[in-house]
């Protein structure tokens, strides 16, 4: 899940259940509040086994360096 899906996902779930207090609440302070639990939320969701599509990415390139570091190994 990327990062801005991710954030627009916590933030429609924060604007539905607080719709009652949406017209009482600036805008603002529902952006803060998101900023404030998305990482709760992300390390929630790596819990579960799911990491963020750049993370994801990150962690592929790595993969795929060691992989030809242990070609080249291998041929020497």
């Amino acid at each position: 899940m990327n990062d801005k899906k991710l954030s627009e996902a916590l933030k429609s779930i924060l604007e539905k259940e607080l719709k009652t207090f949406s017209k009482l609440i600036p805008a603002d302070v529902i952006s803060g509040i998101e900023k404030k639990i998305s990482p709760q939320v992300e390390k929630i969701i790596e819990q579960s086994g799911y990491v963020k599509k750049s993370k994801f990415e990150n962690l592929e390139k790595l993969i795929d360096d060691l992989e030809k570091r242990i070609d080249e190994l291998e041929e020497n």
